[in-house]
């Protein structure tokens, strides 16, 4: 199937923020209801105005994937868990690639199909920190895109 990239407005940050929540709690086991409960306003708030975003939305128009780039960085790559196995991830991240130059990501390495797909996808890790950027410790994979 064929995805149309389009871009987010302001006002579609609660359906972003829908499709993160749904997708942490489908991908990200190792994190608890509070860390949830912590990130969630400052995606909202923060994060999302901090990144250029692109999304994919399904036939009925809603928000089925979205990434957010900055600084050649792909900060953000989330899939609702209804729509994981179609393709999305593959082709926001392509399109990331080759129309926002990103080269670097980070991960949580305890994603480890994150981990998978983006090695997959041509990512090597360079670098790791054993907190996340909130001093949380989770451990975070610094990815580098090889050409």
């Amino acid at each position: 199937m064929k995805y149309n990239i389009d871009k987010v407005d302001k006002t579609e940050y609660l359906e972003i923020v829908e499709v993160w929540e749904a997708s942490v709690r489908a991908t990200h086991h190792f994190l608890k209801e509070e860390d949830i409960a912590y990130f969630k306003p400052l995606i909202l708030n923060q994060y999302l105005d901090a990144v250029e975003l692109r999304c994919i939305r399904n036939e009925h128009k809603d928000i089925v994937g979205f990434l957010g780039v900055a600084e050649q960085n792909l900060e953000m790559l989330f899939i609702h868990p209804e729509y994981r196995g179609k393709r999305i991830g593959k082709t926001l991240l392509q399109y990331s690639i080759n129309e926002l130059d990103i080269t670097k990501v980070d991960v949580n390495d305890q994603n480890e199909q994150a981990v998978g797909f983006y090695e997959h996808s041509g990512f090597k890790t360079i670098s790791r920190s054993e907190l996340d950027a909130s001093g949380k410790p989770y451990p975070i994979l610094h990815m580098e895109l090889q050409k």
